[in-house]
């Protein structure tokens, strides 16, 4: 598997500060990201993690479910286990897909979901759809890579879409 679009890639020496992570406002790697907004994920009490979310350069409005190149950088606080990763993403995406349209992902969910590896405070799970390809990467390093546009919808829709996890987390993330 190649390596992730942000494995090679250059940061803007301009950065944000999420509690105790930082995001670069611009990333390059062949195509220039620019920042669209950044926030922290509070889930109860815990500060769980703070986020980044990105689109190519030359599109004004964000567009978190199309096909606009986009990424989403995620920076935990805390240890989570990848079967809590998997678990909840399974249960989100079938919430918000519907059970009509989940059949049609359900494969490539799996086999993303199964790709989950556990964190450890300070590790950045990251998800880019570069207009071809959904890419997973766990601190720069490839665990999953699709074609699948759907997939790669309904995955950015987990933070990003009409229903997501955190309201507040998304409307940061998308700059409001």
């Amino acid at each position: 598997m190649a390596a992730p679009p942000e494995a090679n890639a250059q940061t803007s020496t301009q950065q944000v500060s999420v509690k105790r992570a930082s995001f670069a406002t611009q990333i390059d790697d062949g195509r220039r990201y620019e920042m669209i907004g950044h926030g922290l994920f509070t889930y109860l009490v815990w500060d769980a993690y703070a986020g980044a979310y990105y689109q190519a350069a030359g599109y004004p409005l964000p567009a978190p479910e199309s096909d606009v190149p986009r990424r989403l950088v995620l920076h935990y606080f805390h240890a989570i286990e990848a079967d809590d990763f998997a678990s909840t993403t399974l249960e989100t995406v079938r919430e918000q897909v519907g059970a009509v349209d989940f059949p049609s992902i359900r494969r490539p969910l799996t086999a993303l979901v199964d790709s989950y590896r556990s964190v450890a405070p300070g590790d950045r799970y990251s998800l880019t759809w570069d207009g071809e390809s959904l890419i997973l990467a766990l601190n720069g390093a490839p665990l999953y890579r699709s074609n699948d546009k759907a997939l790669a919808n309904a995955m950015f829709a987990i933070w990003l879409g009409e229903d997501p996890l955190d309201r507040d987390f998304r409307d940061a993330l998308l700059g409001r």
